[in-house]
């Protein structure tokens, strides 16, 4: 049975929804992923210094809290499963999910933006059940339900186990630790942090992310330097592949689509719903100054990190499509690294693995805390009962055959997506509404668009959550009078 729903969803319905919408939102929003790629480091620029000001967690934070789940194992295992199930053209697909996502991940964080809902603590909450309840009516309350479960059974459990399963198999690979002791190490070190709340998990990610990101960037980039005059050659064998026009590998041009748009989505997963989860607790002056934001974090993961990856494992010696199966995904790029560097690369993809993972699993965490709260907000035992959970997954998913959970997890992150995607195409014209005021802003000369929530009152969004900080209110008030 999960093998025929994942044939169903991946094979057919996902792959045309998922290029469909984002094509759709591309061409309706005039490119917004490429118009406003530059205006997010003036944003990013501006949010740092608002922080130093006020208390709230900055659009910077919100987007490494997101960079933290986005780059994980899919970065590194799943590159190399795309590659040994669908051949290099897989990495083509993966790019044009990549880029149609950066206009989906725009407008799915625009919304939860928008529809965001002051916290007790001074933080904001949103996401995808947030903005179905509020922007689609009490008649889709069925939905946003549905989407809770599915984002907690998925992430807060299945990937957990998952990305436990895969750090523990390569430290056993590279460092031959027992498996059980590496969950036992991680299930700690996260129990440490995730009961300290959302504010301690973005702070970790703070320092953590850019450190694991910028340190795989690198050795990867010192590789492609030692393969420089390869890399055309390279990048010709995947657009080849993409299109069939090279001899069948890895199942041929249908197992290259598939693949690709399957861990495109689980590396990047721009459509499922999860970053507008993280991109809600940020404290921005206008919906869309976030959405910009995370739209760079798709491209990122996958049109920076994942392609790294995909080089890293093509330039080497070792691939070969009729043994690279033998190999598991993890393995593979182990092996090739270490093939271009020395033994020492094998651990060094294990360490990197382990940082990865290590801060997916915070992310995962958030995303079922989320999930439990728009249930029962406030409830310390639910909460509580649930990080206890997490932590025990840690160490079972370190030392269990998960191939049931993987195919089980990938069900579900196929239900999660239908249900935010139906959610984005019933919502597109208010985030596109959202888009225009932002604008119209910019082309009247205002470097930072403000949002006034008076204007959007028929759009059902919580003014309270949207008390601007004084220089933002002055702004406003000036534009009001304008």
């Amino acid at each position: 049975m999960l093998d025929f729903l994942n044939d169903l969803l991946w094979g057919k319905v996902l792959i045309a929804v998922l290029i469909g919408l984002g094509l759709w939102f591309t061409l309706a929003s005039r490119l917004v992923q490429f118009r406003y790629f530059g205006r997010m480091f003036s944003i990013l620029r501006a949010s740092e210094a608002q922080r130093d000001k006020h208390g709230h967690l900055s659009s910077f934070q919100a987007l490494l809290l997101s960079v933290a789940g986005r780059v994980g194992g899919g970065n590194i295992a799943g590159v190399a499963v795309a590659l040994t199930l669908g051949g290099p053209g897989a990495i083509f697909w993966m790019w044009v999910v990549g880029l149609m996502g950066m206009a989906t991940s725009f407008f799915e964080c625009t919304l939860a933006q928008a529809y965001k809902k002051n916290d007790s603590d001074g933080t904001y909450r949103g996401g995808p059940a947030y903005y179905i309840r509020r922007g689609l009516g009490k008649h889709w309350t069925w939905l946003a339900s549905l989407y809770s479960v599915l984002l907690l059974v998925t992430f807060g459990f299945g990937f957990t186990a998952m990305q436990s399963y895969s750090v523990a198999a390569s430290f056993e690979d590279a460092f031959g630790i027992p498996v059980y002791h590496t969950g036992i190490g991680l299930a700690l070190i996260v129990g440490l942090i995730i009961f300290g709340g959302v504010k301690r998990i973005a702070r970790v990610s703070e320092i953590l992310v850019p450190v694991m990101a910028l340190g795989y960037l690198s050795i990867t980039l010192v590789v492609l330097g030692m393969h420089a005059d390869r890399i055309p050659d390279v990048l010709t064998l995947i657009f080849k592949s993409a299109f069939g026009l090279e001899p069948a590998i890895g199942g041929g041009i249908g197992a290259a689509i598939l693949m690709g748009v399957k861990r495109g989505l689980f590396s990047n997963e721009a459509g499922l719903g999860s970053a507008p989860n993280v991109a809600a607790v940020a404290y921005v002056p206008h919906p869309a100054a976030q959405g910009v934001v995370q739209s760079f974090s798709v491209f990122i993961d996958t049109i920076i990190l994942c392609s790294c990856t995909a080089l890293l494992i093509l330039l080497s010696g070792v691939y070969d499509p009729a043994t690279a199966g033998q190999h598991g995904g993890v393995a593979l790029t182990q092996i090739a690294l270490a093939d271009h560097v020395g033994e020492w690369g094998r651990s060094f993809v294990s360490v990197a693995l382990l940082l990865f993972g290590f801060s997916t699993i915070l992310y995962n965490y958030y995303l079922g805390e989320n999930s439990l709260s728009y249930f029962r907000e406030g409830s310390a035992t639910l909460l509580n009962s649930f990080r206890v959970a997490l932590i025990c997954l840690c160490c079972w998913g370190a030392i269990m055959d998960l191939g049931t959970v993987f195919a089980f997890a990938d069900v579900t992150m196929g239900l999660l997506a239908l249900a935010n995607l139906l959610a984005l195409a019933l919502l597109f014209p208010r985030g596109l509404r959202l888009m225009k005021d932002y604008d119209r802003q910019l082309k009247a000369g205002i470097a930072h668009p403000v949002f006034d929530a008076k204007q959007f009152a028929d759009m059902n969004v919580d003014a309270s959550a949207w008390q601007l900080e004084p220089e933002h209110q002055a702004q406003l008030e000036s534009q009001r009078r304008g």
